[in-house]
């Protein structure tokens, strides 16, 4: 039976923002109060998505959340009506207002960890909903992350749907940015690599100095007891402390993986040699041959890898065997990254060619191509079982192009978050978004 590797793409939400609201993201940092452009990031996004899908890939879309969060600002003391609340807020507490509006649910590898049949006890794809706790504005997605989810995969002989990890640090989880799976085939059975920033209870794990280490070892290992996966299915490595703390606040900001290669930075991860053994020798018991790309510091520096998200990049498997890399524009601004992809490509190595994307919106905000897709393998019986209403075609592109022209603003600073018709339009969108997708009622507004 044939199988895919479907990426599911975030679609961009009508309060994508410049808040500047993660800590070690360096990108939004440094933006952080600039205007916003919500129509020209959703029509970025749909790009990329129509792109691959004109290329053959498996392609899905993952819906927005509702915001602002009007119910998550109601737990936090404001109150009366929905303008009241919103008035309110943006008048005592204008940060918690922000928050509320962000639209970071776009960055769906953050959405959930994702394990395929092949590797579970029980035969079914697992998914368990990020609690995203390091963030309090993301921190208030994964309720509706897990509605989203359940109605796109529902079938519940197939599929398996896990609630969020205990919010609290010493569980912090962030998806997929922090998860990859090596295979030899999308349908066979692989070696599931969970990186972790730090231990929340062994001491002997280094931990970074500045910024924070948002996924823990203790949060990697439940997801893989809640999948039912097999310890000679799984390898667990650190990523390198010092790395955090020059920006890179997920694994998916210095590697990449897919299929039976790995491409990463040297400073990526603690004790390499011994992880890239693990993961050869356990591959390898799967009928797979592990293979490695270490881009040296001495070619791209993680400063570099940072500014231009070369890592941050779609590595994808073509019918041939031959493997796509799809980066954002910055890699081609920056020209240590840009001569470094040229060489790769023209080695005749493992990695033919290279694809650029605009996605400049996103990537002001601090999130590239990996960034914005939550990756699933799936059979083809698995695949005929998910929701067809949320798989791109060529008429969704077009149908939902179009409903980002009637919806969005095309311009949005932090004053304008607190205007309420902001709501209206978003709720009035996402009514019709579930209508479009099939999704039936997954937003607080239709479901309360």
């Amino acid at each position: 039976m044939k199988s895919y590797e479907v990426n599911f793409d975030g679609l961009v939400g009508p309060t994508h923002n410049y808040g500047g609201l993660s800590y070690g993201n360096v990108a939004s940092q440094s933006n952080s109060q600039q205007s916003s452009n919500p129509k020209e990031a959703a029509l970025q996004g749909l790009a990329k998505m129509k792109a691959l899908m004109e290329m053959g890939f498996q392609q899905g879309v993952l819906a927005p959340q509702e915001r602002p969060d009007v119910a998550a600002l109601r737990r936090l003391g404001f109150a009366g009506s929905d303008a009241q609340v919103i008035e309110r807020a943006a008048k005592d507490a204008m940060p918690l207002l922000v928050a509320s509006c962000s639209a970071s649910s776009m960055w769906v590898a953050n959405a959930a960890t994702v394990s395929p049949s092949a590797d579970t006890a029980d035969g079914r794809v697992h998914f368990t909903a990020a609690n995203l706790n390091c963030k309090y504005h993301r921190s208030i997605e994964h309720p509706t992350t897990s509605r989203v989810l359940g109605a796109m995969f529902a079938d519940q002989k197939h599929f398996a749907h896990h609630a969020a990890l205990p919010a609290v640090a010493q569980f912090g989880d962030e998806g997929a940015a922090n998860h990859t799976r090596f295979c030899r085939d999308y349908g066979q059975a692989g070696v599931e690599f969970f990186v972790f920033g730090r231990s929340a209870f062994d001491t002997r794990y280094p931990a970074p100095q500045k910024y924070p280490a948002r996924q823990t070892l203790e949060a990697s290992q439940a997801v893989a007891r809640l999948h039912g996966l097999s310890g000679d299915g799984v390898v667990y490595a650190q990523q390198n402390p010092s790395v955090i703390d020059q920006g890179v606040f997920h694994n998916d900001v210095i590697a990449v993986g897919n299929g039976e290669v790995l491409f990463y930075h040297e400073d990526a991860f603690l004790e390499t040699d011994k992880m890239l053994a693990e993961l050869q020798a356990k591959l390898g018991k799967c009928g797979g041959n592990f293979q490695s790309i270490c881009v040296p510091r001495s070619q791209v520096t993680v400063e570099d890898a940072v500014r231009s998200y070369l890592f941050n990049s779609q590595l994808l498997s073509r019918a041939d065997g031959s493997m796509l890399l799809i980066v954002p524009e910055e890699c081609r601004g920056n020209e240590r990254v840009w001569q470094y992809l040229q060489s790769l490509t023209s080695s005749g190595g493992l990695i033919r060619e290279v694809k650029v994307f605009d996605l400049k919106q996103s990537m002001q905000n601090g999130g590239g191509p990996a960034c914005l897709r939550l990756r699933v393998a799936l059979n083809q019986t698995e695949l005929a079982a998910v929701n067809p209403g949320v798989i791109m075609t060529a008429p969704l592109y077009g149908t939902l192009t179009q409903w980002v022209d009637k919806h969005y603003r095309d311009r949005l600073s932090e004053n304008d978050l607190a205007d309420p018709q902001l709501l209206l339009e978003c709720r009035t969108a996402l009514d019709e978004l579930t209508q479009i997708l099939k999704l039936g009622a997954v937003y607080p507004f239709q479901i309360n």
